[in-house]
Protein backbone atom coordinates (compact mmCIF):
# COMPACT_ATOMS: atom_id res chain seq x y z
CA UNK A 1 0.00 0.00 0.00
CA UNK A 2 1.41 3.33 -1.04
CA UNK A 3 1.37 5.62 1.71
CA UNK A 4 1.65 9.61 1.71
CA UNK A 5 2.64 11.16 4.78
CA UNK A 6 1.85 14.59 5.75
CA UNK A 7 3.96 16.49 8.46
CA UNK A 8 4.54 20.50 10.11
CA UNK A 9 7.67 19.14 12.78
CA UNK A 10 9.96 16.74 14.12
CA UNK A 11 8.37 14.02 12.23
CA UNK A 12 8.75 11.35 15.39
CA UNK A 13 5.34 10.00 13.76
CA UNK A 14 6.67 9.31 10.37
CA UNK A 15 10.15 8.01 12.02
CA UNK A 16 8.20 5.06 14.09
CA UNK A 17 6.33 4.31 10.37
CA UNK A 18 9.48 4.08 8.91
CA UNK A 19 10.63 1.89 11.84
CA UNK A 20 7.84 -0.34 11.11
CA UNK A 21 7.69 -0.62 8.08
CA UNK A 22 11.70 -1.10 8.49
CA UNK A 23 11.17 -3.68 10.93
CA UNK A 24 8.56 -5.66 8.52
CA UNK A 25 5.31 -4.50 11.19
CA UNK A 26 4.19 -2.40 8.45
CA UNK A 27 3.20 -3.57 5.19
CA UNK A 28 3.29 -0.08 3.32
CA UNK A 29 5.20 2.14 1.48
CA UNK A 30 5.56 6.26 1.99
CA UNK A 31 5.71 7.59 -1.69
CA UNK A 32 6.27 10.85 -0.47
CA UNK A 33 6.15 13.06 2.82
CA UNK A 34 4.66 16.60 2.45
CA UNK A 35 4.94 19.48 4.76
CA UNK A 36 3.06 23.05 5.00
CA UNK A 37 6.97 24.08 6.35
CA UNK A 38 9.96 24.61 4.65
CA UNK A 39 12.34 23.61 7.91
CA UNK A 40 10.27 20.63 9.23
CA UNK A 41 12.84 18.21 10.43
CA UNK A 42 11.03 15.62 8.97
CA UNK A 43 11.71 16.32 5.49
CA UNK A 44 15.23 15.93 6.58
CA UNK A 45 14.63 12.70 8.16
CA UNK A 46 12.58 11.23 4.86
CA UNK A 47 15.06 12.87 2.18
CA UNK A 48 17.89 11.28 4.12
CA UNK A 49 15.65 8.14 3.57
CA UNK A 50 15.41 8.76 -0.06
CA UNK A 51 11.70 9.49 0.42
CA UNK A 52 10.41 12.35 -2.25
CA UNK A 53 9.36 15.27 -0.34
CA UNK A 54 7.27 18.33 -1.31
CA UNK A 55 7.05 21.37 0.72
CA UNK A 56 3.40 23.88 -0.07
CA UNK A 57 3.59 26.68 2.69
CA UNK A 58 0.44 28.93 3.74
CA UNK A 59 1.76 32.03 5.02
CA UNK A 60 -0.03 34.80 6.88
CA UNK A 61 -2.20 36.75 3.77
CA UNK A 62 -2.03 33.87 1.30
CA UNK A 63 -5.15 32.81 -0.56
CA UNK A 64 -6.00 29.45 1.64
CA UNK A 65 -8.35 28.08 -1.25
CA UNK A 66 -5.27 28.50 -3.52
CA UNK A 67 -3.53 26.42 -0.67
CA UNK A 68 -5.78 24.01 -0.67
CA UNK A 69 -5.52 23.11 -4.13
CA UNK A 70 -2.22 23.36 -4.19
CA UNK A 71 -1.88 20.86 -1.57
CA UNK A 72 -4.21 18.72 -3.25
CA UNK A 73 -2.53 18.46 -6.04
CA UNK A 74 1.10 18.07 -4.55
CA UNK A 75 -0.65 15.00 -2.58
CA UNK A 76 -2.35 13.43 -5.48
CA UNK A 77 0.50 13.66 -7.67
CA UNK A 78 2.56 10.97 -5.27
CA UNK A 79 -0.64 8.61 -6.50
CA UNK A 80 -1.00 7.49 -2.75
CA UNK A 81 -3.64 4.48 -1.73
CA UNK A 82 -3.83 6.17 1.97
CA UNK A 83 -2.48 9.64 3.35
CA UNK A 84 -1.52 9.54 6.60
CA UNK A 85 -1.17 12.89 8.93
CA UNK A 86 1.33 12.40 11.51
CA UNK A 87 1.36 16.07 13.22
CA UNK A 88 0.18 17.92 10.44
CA UNK A 89 -0.81 21.04 12.40
CA UNK A 90 -3.19 22.23 9.18
CA UNK A 91 -7.09 21.78 8.97
CA UNK A 92 -7.99 20.07 5.31
CA UNK A 93 -10.06 21.83 2.99
CA UNK A 94 -12.48 19.96 0.67
CA UNK A 95 -9.73 19.76 -2.49
CA UNK A 96 -7.77 17.10 -0.57
CA UNK A 97 -11.09 15.66 1.36
CA UNK A 98 -13.03 15.04 -2.09
CA UNK A 99 -9.98 13.67 -4.23
CA UNK A 100 -9.40 10.97 -1.45
CA UNK A 101 -12.29 9.92 0.64
CA UNK A 102 -12.17 8.07 3.26
CA UNK A 103 -8.90 7.75 2.53
CA UNK A 104 -7.14 10.19 5.15
CA UNK A 105 -5.84 9.30 8.27
CA UNK A 106 -4.91 11.44 11.66
CA UNK A 107 -3.53 10.20 14.71
CA UNK A 108 -4.87 13.09 17.59
CA UNK A 109 -2.96 13.24 21.13
CA UNK A 110 -6.30 13.03 22.97
CA UNK A 111 -9.36 10.15 23.43
CA UNK A 112 -11.68 11.33 20.94
CA UNK A 113 -14.77 12.88 20.63
CA UNK A 114 -13.25 14.23 24.18
CA UNK A 115 -11.04 16.99 23.59
CA UNK A 116 -10.64 17.91 19.25
CA UNK A 117 -8.10 20.63 18.13
CA UNK A 118 -4.53 21.25 18.81
CA UNK A 119 -4.31 21.58 22.97
CA UNK A 120 -5.40 18.32 23.17
CA UNK A 121 -3.05 17.19 26.06
CA UNK A 122 -3.69 20.74 27.86
CA UNK A 123 -6.85 20.00 27.44
CA UNK A 124 -7.48 16.83 28.80
CA UNK A 125 -5.53 18.62 32.26
CA UNK A 126 -7.89 20.94 31.89
CA UNK A 127 -10.49 19.05 32.25
CA UNK A 128 -9.53 17.21 35.22
CA UNK A 129 -9.60 13.53 33.35
CA UNK A 130 -7.68 10.63 35.00
CA UNK A 131 -6.82 8.90 31.59
CA UNK A 132 -6.16 10.18 28.34
CA UNK A 133 -4.02 8.92 25.77
CA UNK A 134 -4.35 8.76 21.33
CA UNK A 135 -6.68 8.25 18.64
CA UNK A 136 -6.05 7.06 14.89
CA UNK A 137 -9.16 8.01 12.52
CA UNK A 138 -10.22 9.51 9.15
CA UNK A 139 -10.35 12.48 8.49
CA UNK A 140 -13.68 14.43 7.43
CA UNK A 141 -14.58 18.30 7.40
CA UNK A 142 -14.70 18.60 10.47
CA UNK A 143 -12.14 19.32 13.17
CA UNK A 144 -11.17 15.61 14.69
CA UNK A 145 -14.42 14.18 14.35
CA UNK A 146 -14.16 11.39 11.63
CA UNK A 147 -15.05 7.74 12.46
CA UNK A 148 -12.33 6.21 14.78
CA UNK A 149 -10.42 3.36 14.21
CA UNK A 150 -8.45 2.76 16.90
CA UNK A 151 -7.38 4.24 20.55
CA UNK A 152 -4.75 3.75 22.96
CA UNK A 153 -5.06 4.91 26.99
CA UNK A 154 -2.52 6.97 29.12
CA UNK A 155 -3.12 7.61 32.81
CA UNK A 156 -3.41 11.17 33.68
CA UNK A 157 -0.68 11.96 36.42
CA UNK A 158 -1.14 14.29 39.17
CA UNK A 159 2.38 15.74 38.59
CA UNK A 160 1.54 16.10 34.95
CA UNK A 161 1.86 19.22 32.94
CA UNK A 162 0.92 19.24 28.96
CA UNK A 163 4.38 18.66 28.20
CA UNK A 164 5.08 15.59 29.68
CA UNK A 165 1.54 14.14 29.62
CA UNK A 166 1.99 14.15 25.81
CA UNK A 167 5.10 12.66 25.54
CA UNK A 168 3.63 9.77 27.37
CA UNK A 169 0.83 9.93 24.70
CA UNK A 170 3.59 10.08 21.41
CA UNK A 171 4.74 6.90 23.28
CA UNK A 172 1.43 4.95 21.98
CA UNK A 173 0.64 7.02 19.40
CA UNK A 174 4.17 5.85 17.57
CA UNK A 175 2.89 1.90 18.14
CA UNK A 176 -0.75 2.48 17.66
CA UNK A 177 -0.45 4.79 13.96
CA UNK A 178 1.80 2.21 12.30
CA UNK A 179 -0.04 -0.52 13.44
CA UNK A 180 -3.52 1.33 12.00
CA UNK A 181 -1.65 1.29 8.55
CA UNK A 182 -0.42 -2.02 8.86
CA UNK A 183 -4.35 -3.28 9.10
CA UNK A 184 -5.64 -1.12 6.63
CA UNK A 185 -2.59 -2.43 3.87
CA UNK A 186 -3.79 -5.93 5.10
CA UNK A 187 -7.74 -5.47 4.81
CA UNK A 188 -8.01 -6.22 9.15
CA UNK A 189 -9.61 -2.34 8.23
CA UNK A 190 -11.48 -1.71 5.53
CA UNK A 191 -11.84 2.05 5.52
CA UNK A 192 -14.96 1.99 2.98
CA UNK A 193 -18.09 0.46 5.45
CA UNK A 194 -16.69 2.91 7.68
CA UNK A 195 -16.89 5.81 5.45
CA UNK A 196 -20.34 5.00 4.09
CA UNK A 197 -21.60 4.62 7.55
CA UNK A 198 -20.45 8.44 8.86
Amino acid sequence: MNVAVLVSGRGSNLRAICAAIDAGECDATIVGVVSDRKRAAALEFAAARGIPTRTVTLRKGDDRDSWNESLADEVAALEPDLIVLAGFMRVLGPPLLQRFPGRIINVHPALLPSFPGHNGPQDALDGGVRISGCTVHIVDAGVDTGPILAQAAVPVLTEDTADTLHARIQVQEHRLLPRVIHQIATGAIALDPLTRAH
